[in-house]
């Protein structure tokens, strides 16, 4: 049975009033210190198959040596890889921070967009990554879902579907739209500190009593 509009506002209350005792995600931790649409985009970009601690600590040190685009596009790729070090493919990465930084140069006016599109169309840019810029940075409605979101919102019975493509979808249709822009990072740091992809820790979870378990084997 779908899960009634009253159900999600208390499963999200309750996580929200939780997750302040759980380890933010670096996204975030970027986003509490600047809202800035570029230092978001470019953190998001070390962040893929990246671990939080080790994205948090390579954005700032870059950050450190540029936080706009022209000074960024400046910089040799060798140094953008030495300060973001050790983060997953870095030397591919850096190369593709360089080039963005190019590209906002020379058609956008140095300015992350601020449309789906425009970021799409810019080189190492999903939908993840365009969604996170345009929700925490601009400040703009929308849902950004990864793997994260997509299992949970299917485990807590929110959505049923197959695909974090579809999730975001059918989040659309169901989610109150003043939980769209937090969703993501909630969903995040609860999935990172307590429901895990294997082996959730349901018994120091704040909605189990709320949680049909769906698809979970094995639980702590």
């Amino acid at each position: 049975m779908p899960r009634t509009v009253a159900e999600i506002n208390r499963i999200i209350r309750t996580l929200t009033a939780t997750s302040r005792d759980w380890s933010p995600t670096a996204v975030g931790i970027v986003a509490e210190e600047s809202h800035d649409p570029f230092r978001i985009l470019i953190s998001c970009l070390i962040s893929l198959r990246t671990k939080d601690e080790v994205t948090a600590a390579a954005s700032t040190r870059l950050f450190r040596l540029a936080t706009a685009a022209r000074s960024m596009a400046e910089l040799p790729s060798s140094a953008i890889a030495r300060a973001i070090y050790p983060a997953g493919f870095y030397r591919t990465k850096a190369t593709t921070i360089r080039e963005i930084c190019r590209t906002l140069l020379e058609r956008h006016g140095g300015r992350v967009p601020d449309t789906m599109e425009a970021l799409l169309a810019l080189k190492g840019v999903g939908r993840k990554t365009a969604n996170l810029v345009l929700t925490i940075g601009f400040g703009k409605a929308g849902i950004c879902v990864d793997t994260h979101v997509h299992r949970i919102s299917n485990r807590l019975g929110i959505v049923e579907t197959r695909t974090p493509e579809h999730t975001e979808s059918a989040l659309r249709q169901v989610l109150p739209r003043r939980h769209w822009i937090p969703y993501n990072d909630l969903l995040v740091t609860f999935g990172q500190n307590v429901c895990k992809p294997i082996s959730p820790l349901c018994s120091r979870c704040p909605v189990a009593a709320l949680c049909p378990q769906i698809d979970v084997g094995t639980r702590r």
